[in-house]
């Protein structure tokens, strides 16, 4: 077993071109299950389980408290797993093929007005640090990348003279997105920033730490919560709200959704319609204020 747990995971690295944290994730759930089936005193192997156990699992996880969200995530690893022992013979029918999703509900994010996401051109911001923050929260904005894809960003990838950023999306997908005018002065104001650091460069990544090192999700994350704390007043203040406020403002201004989905480098047009929830809420609004019968 876990040597079919390692060969899943080079499966999942090189064939799925999955990153290292969802690798380490699907083997992690693949794990839960074999432990839930010891733990239920249940004499049977991963590869020899029916549809049953994997059905106990799921009740299993719902009582204990388990968002569906993630129960869902959970089943997915496992039909990943089994897709790859079908794949490498070791099993003819997936034990999941009958398995249907747990409805979730989800919760609509509320993006960044266009007043909050009006601040000025950062040429007369000062120092390292401050540009490179206000570049990140302008490159979130104007390109609607995940953070994922930010942290991982190239300077090779960034073309000021053609205008262009190329990002590396889920499974190494390539796109290339445009750069606004303002965006790139303020990149080329930055990479001068970058040059004068008196520390030895990791050259390869775009954004750097004062250190000279790749940025941590994390860092990137308090990044723009303390950013936006300063002018806004919503609980949820992240890079994903950012990406969700570009797709959002993009509908609102006539980009149409083909166009959109393109820019955040989604594989269906079903993720990208997502964001037209934030743009009814907003012609509901919009509705609401200006129809003659709703004035009191």
């Amino acid at each position: 077993m876990v040597l079919n747990k390692i060969a899943f995971r080079e499966y999942l690295a090189l064939e799925k071109k999955y990153s290292v944290h969802t690798q380490k994730a699907y083997v992690e759930d693949v794990d839960a299950f074999e432990g839930f089936l010891e733990q239920t005193a249940v004499d049977v192997r991963l590869e020899d389980v029916a549809y049953g156990h994997i059905r106990s699992w799921v009740v299993y996880l719902v009582d204990s408290g388990v968002a569906n969200v993630t129960v869902n995530r959970k089943i997915a690893s496992l039909k990943a797993f089994y897709k790859f022992l079908i794949k490498s013979k070791q099993l003819q029918i997936s034990p999941l093929v009958k398995h249907r999703a747990l409805k979730v509900v989800r919760n609509v994010q509320i993006p960044f007005s266009e007043k909050e996401m009006k601040v000025d051109d950062g040429l007369g911001l000062m120092g390292f640090e401050a540009i490179r923050n206000r570049l990140m929260v302008e490159m979130f904005y104007v390109t609607g990348m995940r953070r994922s894809e930010l942290i991982e960003l190239r300077l090779a990838n960034v073309d000021c003279e053609e205008g262009l950023v190329k990002v590396f999306g889920k499974r190494d997908k390539e796109r290339l997105v445009p750069l606004l005018d303002a965006v790139i002065d303020l990149i080329r104001l930055y990479l001068v920033e970058r040059e004068s650091l008196e520390v030895v460069l990791d050259e390869d990544y775009f954004f750097l730490s004062t250190k000279g090192l790749k940025l941590s999700q994390s860092f990137v994350y308090r990044t723009i919560n303390l950013y936006f704390s300063k002018v806004s007043e919503k609980v949820k203040k992240s890079p994903h709200v950012l990406r969700h406020s570009f797709a959002t403002h993009m509908l609102n201004n006539g980009a149409d959704l083909n166009s959109i989905k393109e820019l955040l480098g989604h594989s269906s047009l079903a993720s990208t319609q997502v964001y037209t929830n934030s743009s009814l809420a907003e012609l509901k609004r919009v509705y609401k204020e200006a129809h003659p019968r709703n004035r009191k």
